[in-house]
C-alpha cells in the first residue's frame, strides 16, 4: 500500500556509487570549506590600519628593548675583551721572564759542569794545588749553589703564576666567546623585528598609508593638548609658590624678622643643576635631525639612551649606557616636579628614554627610520611613562 512505502530520497552518483541526498549536502558543504580555506584571504580578513599600526608600535617597542639589550651586551663584551687583552699581555710577559729564568737555570748548570758539581772532599784538597786553590773552588761552589737555589724557586713561582694566568686567559677567551654569541643572537633579534615591521608597512596601499598618517596626526595632536596641560599645571604651581615667596616675605619685612629657612640652599642646587642642564640640552637640540641607528652613540646618528648619555656627557654627567643603568643614576621625582634636563623613561621594561625641555615636550630619538626630533612626553600616552629621573 501507498501509506506504508518509504520515502526514498532522490541521490546522486559518485565514482559509481548511489548517495542519499543528506550526504550530498554534507559532501557540498565540506568542498565548499575546502575553497574558503585555500582561496586567499579576503578583505575582510586583512587587519585594519589601527591593527597594523598597533602591531608596527608593539615591533618598533620590542626593536627598542632588543637594541637595549644589545647595547648591554656589546658593553660587556667591550669590557670581556679589555680584560682578555691584559691577561694574554700579562701572560706574555710572564712568559718571556720564565724564558729568562730558565736561560739563567742553564748558565748555572754550565757552571757546575765547567766547575764540578760535587761536593768538595778530601781527593779534591789533595788534588788542589794549595790550599788557597781549594779555597777559592769551595767559595765558587758555594756562590753558585746558593744563586742557583734562588733561581730555581723563583722559577717554579714564576711558572705557577704563568700557569694560573693562562687558565684566567683561557676562561676569559671563553667567557667573550659565549658574550660575542649573545651578541650577536641580539643584534639578529633587533634585525628581525624591525624587518618584519618594514615588511607590514611596505603591503600598505597609498590609501591606506594616508589613513595610518591621519591617526599618527591625531594621536600627536592628543599628546601636545597633554603636553599643553602639563605646562599650564606647572606654570600655575609655579605662580602660587611665587606668590607665597611674596607674602611670605612681606610678613618678614613688616614684622622685622629674619627667618633662616634652606631654600638658599635649595636655590643653590637648583642653580647649579640647571646650568648643567643647559649644556645637556644644547646639545640635544644641536642633534635634532640626526637619524636614529640603533646601537649607536653619535656623532652622526643616536639610539635613545646614546642620546641621553651623550647629551649629559658634555655637562660633565657621566651616565651609563643602557635604559635600564640610566635610570637608576640620580634622584627619581614626580611627573608634576619634572625640569628640564630630566630623563623620562618608557615603558614597563624601560626600553625607551627622552630628555625633558620643558611645556610638556622632550628632545629624543623615537625609533627606526625616525629622527632626533623634539616631541611630547605623552606621545604614547601617559600610561607608558615609567618615571622621570634627575641624573644630577
Amino acid at each position: 500500500m501507498a501509506s506504508h512505502r518509504k520515502w526514498s530520497p532522490t541521490g546522486t552518483r559518485i565514482a559509481g556509487i548511489r548517495t542519499p541526498a543528506l550526504a550530498t549536502a554534507a559532501l557540498t558543504s565540506v568542498a565548499l570549506l575546502s575553497q574558503t580555506a585555500n582561496a586567499a584571504p579576503s578583505a575582510d580578513s586583512k587587519p585594519s590600519i589601527e591593527e597594523v599600526e598597533k602591531k608596527v608600535d608593539d615591533l618598533y617597542h620590542q626593536a627598542e628593548a632588543a637594541t637595549e639589550k644589545y647595547n648591554a651586551t656589546r658593553e660587556k663584551t667591550a669590557q670581556q675583551r679589555k680584560r682578555v687583552d691584559s691577561l694574554l699581555d700579562d701572560v706574555a710577559q710572564r712568559t718571556e721572564k720564565l724564558n729568562t729564568a730558565r736561560d739563567e737555570l742553564g748558565s748555572f748548570a754550565a757552571a757546575q759542569y765547567r766547575t764540578g758539581a760535587s761536593a768538595p772532599d778530601t781527593a779534591t784538597l789533595l788534588l788542589a794545588d794549595n790550599p788557597q786553590d781549594y779555597f777559592d773552588q769551595t767559595q765558587l761552589m758555594s756562590r753558585l749553589t746558593s744563586r742557583q737555589k734562588v733561581a730555581v724557586d723563583d722559577y717554579i713561582t714564576e711558572q705557577a703564576a704563568t700557569t694560573k694566568k693562562r687558565a684566567e686567559a683561557s676562561q676569559s677567551l671563553q667567557t667573550l666567546t659565549t658574550t660575542q654569541s649573545a651578541l650577536r643572537t641580539s643584534k639578529a633579534d633587533v634585525q628581525r623585528k624591525l624587518a618584519e615591521a618594514r615588511d607590514l608597512l611596505s603591503k600598505l596601499t597609498a590609501d591606506e598609508k594616508a589613513r595610518l598618517a591621519a591617526i599618527e596626526k591625531k594621536k600627536q595632536e592628543a599628546a601636545d593638548r597633554k603636553a599643553a596641560e602639563l605646562a599650564q599645571q606647572q606654570a600655575a604651581a609655579e605662580k602660587k609658590a611665587q606668590e607665597a615667596a611674596a607674602r611670605q616675605q612681606t610678613t618678614t619685612g613688616t614684622t622685622g624678622t629674619t627667618a633662616t629657612t634652606g631654600t638658599s640652599g635649595s636655590s643653590a642646587t637648583d642653580s647649579s643643576y640647571t646650568a648643567k642642564a643647559d649644556k645637556a640640552l644644547a646639545f640635544a637640540r644641536a642633534q635634532v635631525g640626526k637619524p636614529y641607528v640603533w646601537g649607536a652613540t653619535g656623532p652622526g646618528s643616536y639610539d635613545c639612551s646614546g642620546l641621553t648619555q651623550a647629551a649629559w656627557k658634555t655637562a660633565g654627567v657621566d651616565l651609563p649606557r643602557t635604559t635600564w643603568d640610566q635610570v637608576n643614576v640620580g634622584t627619581t621625582v614626580p611627573l608634576s616636579d619634572i625640569k628640564p634636563g630630566d630623563l623620562v623613561f618608557f615603558y614597563d621594561d624601560i626600553s625607551h628614554v627622552g630628555l625633558y625641555v620643558g611645556n610638556g615636550m622632550m628632545i629624543h630619538a623615537p625609533k627606526p627610520g625616525a629622527y632626533v626630533r623634539e616631541e611630547s612626553i605623552f606621545y604614547g600616552g601617559e600610561s607608558i611613562i615609567h618615571s622621570v629621573v634627575r641624573p644630577a
